[in-house]
């Protein structure tokens, strides 16, 4: 039986309607420090991103590539906490994007489903992407998610079976995070006919929207998606930014990939 229907999947529809792809950007809480993330989520809402994905630091983020780990451990060397993550999803939810967790399943079962469901549904988020669950091990939680209205982003990947890419389509709810190649975030990832063979898989199994990731770095990439998915999912090369240029670098960023998002054209 499919998942119930709810209403971060409504909100993507509607934003859907009004552009050719949507934008969600990333963040990893506490780096390069809490300040720095307040200033990262202005400027996502100043640019017009769609969603945005909050990352709870963890010491071993197994889907994550070198930029991300490394925001990780500087994160949890600065002793970031679950209360500051919360606060930073709270201030988040307070713009005009639905704001999602995103990390792994052993901060969830640490701190209890339960407990873990409530306080991230009491902080504002629209639902959560739990890298690391399989679908067969996340039936509880995600039944206690949508009881708090939360909605679980289930991944789909490119060794998936039909068969496995329909049952993942069965649980999920909001839209799909498909993971467009194998191995880490980080690296460029070339879009050519086996993502959009791997799309049409995912296509055939749900009829959630589809939201493409893992080495989506540029503005021509997001316009290669355009047609693919109906989300463009850009993480690294945000934190590259603003690295490499400070704060005015990553709204220029932010800026000129929202901009590919409105055209209309090949």
């Amino acid at each position: 039986m499919s998942a119930p229907r709810g209403a971060l999947e409504a909100r993507v529809r509607e934003a859907r309607s009004k552009k050719p792809i949507l934008l969600m950007t990333h963040a990893v809480v506490g780096y390069p420090s809490l300040e720095a993330n307040r200033d990262m989520l202005g400027a996502m809402d100043a640019a017009g991103v769609d969603l945005v994905e909050l990352q709870l630091p963890f010491s071993e983020p197994i889907a994550d590539g070198p930029v991300f780990l490394r925001a990780n451990q500087e994160a949890i060397r600065s002793r970031v906490s679950w209360d500051d993550y919360f606060a930073l999803v709270e201030t988040a939810s307070k713009l005009r994007f639905p704001v999602l967790f995103m990390g792994y399943a052993n901060s969830i079962l640490r701190m209890g489903e339960d407990v873990f469901c409530e306080r991230l549904a009491k902080a504002g988020s629209a639902g959560f992407i739990a890298a690391d669950l399989p679908p067969e091990e996340a039936r509880s939680l995600n039944e206690r998610a949508r009881s708090q209205g939360l909605d679980p982003i289930l991944l789909m990947t490119p060794t998936s079976s039909p068969e496995r890419l329909a049952a993942i389509g069965e649980q999920a709810s909001g839209f799909i995070y498909c993971v467009a190649r194998k191995g880490v975030t980080g690296r460029r990832t070339e879009l050519s006919g086996g993502v959009e063979a791997f799309i049409a898989k995912c296509r055939r199994a749900t009829g959630l929207p589809l939201a493409l990731g893992f080495g989506i770095k540029t503005p021509e990439d997001v316009a290669a998606v355009r047609g693919l998915a109906d989300i463009a999912i850009v993480g690294t090369a945000c934190l590259e930014a603003w690295e490499r240029s400070g704060p005015e670098g990553y709204r220029r960023l932010l800026e000129d990939l929202v901009a590919e998002t409105l055209r209309s054209g090949p």
